[in-house]
């Protein structure tokens, strides 16, 4: 069993840390996400808002490198395609 220096139990907080950093920013982005949907699927009228900020919310986590840049490209084009999709009707249009 290896020894546990100063310096591996300081890493071990840090990592600790960053965890629970990184899984609140992950689970923000997956509820909003699916609140974007509901709302689609609602017909919400404040869904473009809502599209907004989860478009602000995923490229601030892949700037700050919670997730990758291509990770967060993947998931703003599925949330648009779906948006596209199923709520013509809910989003006002654009010129």
């Amino acid at each position: 069993m290896a020894k546990r220096t100063k310096s591996v139990l300081k890493r071990q907080r840090q990592e600790k840390r960053k965890r629970q950093y990184n899984k609140k920013i992950k689970d923000g982005i997956k509820k909003l996400v699916k609140d974007v949907k509901k709302g689609v699927l609602n017909q919400k009228p404040e869904v473009s808002d809502m599209l907004k900020k989860a478009y602000k919310m995923i490229d601030k986590a892949a700037a700050k490198g919670v997730i990758h840049k291509n990770t967060a490209a993947r998931k703003k084009s599925g949330l648009t395609h779906f948006v596209n999709k199923y709520g013509k009707q809910v989003l006002p249009e654009q010129k």
